[in-house]
């Protein structure tokens, strides 16, 4: 039997009962609970230290569970080591027996506790274990008050696991959060740390392993994972055979772009250009076909009959077989006149990715329950209007984004690509995809575009199976080359074609 590895655990996701029964099954088997409150704890202290090695004054939150033990062991490593810290404990009757334990012998130590709001806020640096994962009630009262004084310090704020107030896997605010400038996930990604509502309150995010058995985790069978670069680069495109020629290297067609948007198209072209599919044909108005061509001359493009306002009316005989075709794209800049070709696209037995007013056009056309029955797979790639345009039967999807994007993947009987801060992915199996970051940057017309592009290209040239992990690949791609690219220009937006450029300098390494 092949032997598992703790660092393979680094993608895992796992939500809140997941993790409770994992650590229930490690202590069972007789791994004592303050042997990894000591584990956990040394980490952070550590962690800390390299993050702040010239602060000198630290207060640290203590709360009544473990969360709070765990802070209460990162303070005493860190006076130790020669900090000064100030503690603040809550008053608490329901205070865990092991956090007690240590608060007694932070006491012994001689380490300064304090009940005063002003001389904890006197400090330089505060470390955040009030709460941990298992919170699901609402913080009210005196430990509202502090939270709320805290944020308004001012303070760089390091959050053990969560920010405390973050409901673990929803990432819902209960009542008020700590806003944390830095957040060491202990462990085990939670489904908070990858949730669109919590972002504000994490800070950066990063992860400290415990050691954990991997046959533990994999015995709760967590099916949510974050997309990284080693995972991605098993998904891409295989190096090509001296022999390859480029009908074997996939053919994609692209159905999009109108008189009103005729940019839409150059750039889901471009987006397409960048994965090295090697075929692209590109069905567009007949008014684009000079400006598409003098943009993407290497591509087919195929003019279609259009209607007064430039929309595209029917496909042309020359795409009538669909089948000629190794994958579809669909939409962005169709415009809803464009609503009569999608029937037809549907019944295609190619798989199909629709974007932008390809989805508009769906959700017109009440077609979303159709989607089931086609032979091949279909990828919608919705922003939240969309989303709740394609479901309206699923209530406020954006507060829980990984159980709404579950729900569109089994409502549709497609793979779902939710788009957000952190874009979720998700198919009718139930394996669900997480991008663990995104930039601002992309919050600007005709990214989504490049995107589909991407999704097409990729899609038009896999030979694996598995295409929810393809096409999270592409979105991890998408995400990485506006991260690079918002680094060498400004988060205050990088434009479509930048990122399209961007595309080739992050290319995972083939494994």
């Amino acid at each position: 039997m092949k032997k598992l590895f703790a660092h393979q655990l680094s993608h895992v996701i796992v939500t809140t009962e997941q993790m409770s029964k994992i650590e229930k099954t490690m202590f069972e088997a007789g791994m004592p609970v303050a042997a990894l409150m000591e584990k956990a704890a040394t980490r952070v202290a550590f962690r800390f230290e390299q993050l702040y090695p010239v602060v000198r004054r630290v207060g640290v939150l203590v709360g009544p569970g473990h969360n709070g033990g765990d802070a209460l062991v990162t303070a005493r490593e860190l006076y130790l080591r020669g900090y000064q810290v100030l503690i603040y404990a809550a008053n608490d009757p329901t205070t865990k027996d092991l956090t007690s334990q240590h608060s007694q012998y932070a006491k012994y130590l001689a380490l300064t506790f304090t009940e005063s709001i002003e001389s904890l806020l006197s400090v330089e640096v505060i470390i955040d274990g009030l709460f941990g994962y298992g919170l699901n009630r609402v913080i009210t009262g005196a430990l509202a008050e502090l939270i709320h004084r805290v944020n308004q310090a001012n303070l760089p704020i390091i959050s053990i696991d969560l920010p405390s107030g973050i409901q673990g896997d929803t990432g819902a605010t209960l009542g008020v959060a700590i806003k944390a400038t830095r957040t060491i996930c202990l462990g085990l990604w939670k489904p908070a740390h990858f949730q669109d509502q919590a972002i504000e309150a994490l800070g950066e995010i990063e992860r400290i392993d415990l050691g954990i058995p991997p046959e533990t985790v994999w015995r709760e069978k967590p099916s949510r994972q974050i997309m990284t670069e080693t995972i991605a680069s098993s998904y891409f495109p295989l190096p090509r055979s001296p022999l390859t020629h480029k009908y074997q290297q996939g053919h994609l067609l692209l159905i999009c772009g109108s008189r009103r948007y005729a940019g839409s198209a150059i750039l889901t072209a471009l987006g397409a250009r960048a994965t090295g599919v090697g075929m692209l044909s590109i069905a567009v108005p007949a008014s684009l076909k000079s400006l598409l061509i003098s943009h993407i001359p290497e591509a087919l493009v195929i003019e279609c009959q259009e209607t007064e306002n430039g929309a595209i009316a029917n496909l042309p005989p020359l795409v009538s077989d669909l089948s000629q075709y190794n994958t579809i794209a669909c939409g962005p800049g169709l415009t809803l006149e464009a609503c009569g070709i999608i029937p037809g696209i549907l019944e295609s037995d190619r798989p199909l990715i629709i974007d932008a007013d390809g989805l508009n056009n769906l959700a017109q056309l009440n077609m979303v329950p159709l989607l089931s029955q086609r032979k091949a797979i279909t990828v919608l790639t919705p922003h939240l209007g969309e989303f709740k345009r394609l479901f309206p039967q699923i209530n406020e999807p954006n507060l829980d984004r990984m159980q709404s994007v579950r729900m569109a993947a089994v409502a549709s009987g497609a793979i779902v690509l939710f788009k957000g801060a952190r874009t979720v992915i998700s198919d009718s199996s139930g394996t669900l995809w997480c991008l663990p970051y995104s930039t601002p940057a992309l919050a600007r017309g005709g990214s989504g575009d490049v995107l589909t592009g991407i999704l097409g290209g990729l899609v038009a040239q896999t030979t694996s199976t598995d295409l929810t992990g393809v096409v999270a690949t592409g979105a991890w791609w998408h995400a990485k080359a506006a991260v690079v690219a918002a680094k060498k220009r400004t988060e205050l937006g990088v434009d479509p074609m930048t990122l399209a450029e961007s595309l080739l300098e992050v290319v995972p390494k083939i494994t």
